[in-house]
């Protein structure tokens, strides 16, 4: 048995914009960690990735929109960044609804980059202490977060990191907290 047998986790793609390897990677981790690892975003269909230069990287199909699912249905979130692509969520009223449910449940989240755009807009980060990319540190902090310019931090159940530099320590974190919960 593995450290996430029989765990579902949803995994933001935005219709465009989402940093490949902040999706891609992450994925990778809990799958080979044993868990179940859905795209969910606004739309099903097929969603272009970019790299950190916005060039086009690759195509991944959005598997279940959300408006279709809920927190209920998933035991973990992971929420990549991407500038366009954590934009288009944070924009969207059902995915930051969504994202909401996990902090109201209790359940593990983990965020990296721009992605934490969406908690901000989730009205989920007063009184926890996060990262992200260094251009989101005034908006965290304005909506009652503390920003530290760390690797990965851990805070309860969520996880947050920085950027794709940072991806090793964040995918290790990730199936730690996701694998207990983050007791």
């Amino acid at each position: 048995m593995t450290a996430l047998d029989d765990t579902n986790v949803a995994i933001l793609l935005a219709p465009e914009g989402t940093e490949e390897v902040e999706f891609t990677e992450p994925r990778q981790a809990v799958e080979d960690a044993g868990a179940n690892a859905d795209a969910v975003g606004p739309e099903t269909g097929d969603a272009q990735t970019v790299e950190s230069d916005l060039n086009s990287a690759g195509t991944h199909e959005v598997e279940k929109a959300v408006s279709d699912v809920s927190a209920d249905d998933y035991d973990a979130l992971l929420v990549p960044g991407g500038t366009v692509g954590a934009d288009k969520l944070r924009a969207d009223e059902e995915t930051v609804s969504f994202v909401r449910e996990f902090f109201e449940a209790d359940k593990p989240v983990g965020a990296i980059c721009h992605g934490p755009w969406t908690l901000v807009e989730a009205d989920v980060v007063e009184g926890r202490t996060l990262t992200s990319y260094p251009s989101l540190r005034t908006d965290i902090r304005n909506a009652g977060g503390e920003w530290v310019d760390e690797e990965v931090v851990t805070d309860g159940r969520l996880v947050t990191s920085r950027k794709p530099d940072d991806l090793d320590a964040y995918c290790e974190q990730i199936v730690e907290v996701f694998g207990d919960g983050g007791e």
